[in-house]
């Protein structure tokens, strides 16, 4: 893992990023939809075990895997089954679990190659389901207009690379800089799930245009208001137009 990575990733800010968001509403609707009943998975790049501790209340047996040790120490304090691995190499036998989480690695593997590995590798460890993160190409666009970032100095600079060449690096000390990270189109992503040997089931929009609702947080603290957005986001998930415009695509994978 680059330093610049696992220094991001110390600050803690995995422990609460999820709360009250589209993202997590969306990501829990999307596995309940595909995962089997009182499934085996593995949780690759987990993090400090928000899903993972989700997923084991809902009755599945979940280890969780994560580069950053302040990650897999937060997780086992929580109970959870974690170690410390490399998506690209997985400590795990052929066929093992039902299903392979990768809802983050793909975010930061900047190289191609290293992305399909990772993805070939979650192919060779699930008996059939993979289910992988990345970010869209468009996110910080849309982030950077609602939340006037543009204005923000050396922003606007950092913003036109990422629509160029989809690559951040070393960027954690700059305001709302992220780290080294990679952001994605969505026919790349469908590439790369094949060219690891994979035969792509889904390709859907996370958030949808949900993330960037000014009242968003309003609404999800509404019951009624936050299923009629969830409901929206479903009826529009497989809009050709509207796949990109997200902050996080999903891939939903067979091996």
């Amino acid at each position: 893992m680059d330093a610049d990575i696992l220094e991001y990733y110390d600050r803690g800010g995995e422990d609460t990023r999820l709360v009250d968001s589209v993202e997590l509403l969306r990501t829990k609707a999307l596995l309940q939809r595909y995962l089997p009943k009182n499934a085996t998975v593995l949780d690759v790049g987990g993090a400090s075990g928000v899903y993972a501790t989700w997923l084991a209340e809902e009755g599945h047996d979940v280890r969780l895997v994560d580069p950053v040790p302040r990650h897999v120490a937060t997780a086992r304090a929580k109970g959870i089954d974690a170690v410390e691995g490399d998506a690209r190499a997985l400590a795990e036998p052929d066929a093992s679990r039902d299903a392979v989480l990768l809802l983050g690695p793909l975010y930061h593997l900047l190289d191609r190659a290293d992305r399909v590995r990772a993805l070939a590798e979650a192919g060779r460890v699930s008996k059939g389901l993979v289910v992988a993160a990345a970010i869209s190409r468009w996110s910080p666009m849309f982030e950077g207009m609602l939340r006037g970032l543009v204005d923000v100095p050396g922003f606007t600079p950092m913003l036109r690379e990422d629509l160029t060449s989809g690559t951040r690096r070393g960027t954690q000390h700059h305001p709302f800089g992220f780290t080294t990270c990679y952001f994605h189109r969505p026919e790349e992503l469908e590439s790369e799930v094949v060219d690891a040997g994979l035969t792509l089931v889904d390709l859907l929009p996370v958030e949808g245009m949900a993330e960037w609702i000014p009242d968003v947080a309003d609404r999800l603290a509404d019951p009624d208001k936050r299923a009629l957005l969830l409901e929206l986001l479903e009826r529009t998930e497989r809009e050709p137009a509207l796949v990109g415009a997200t902050a996080h695509l999903l891939a939903i994978a067979r091996r």
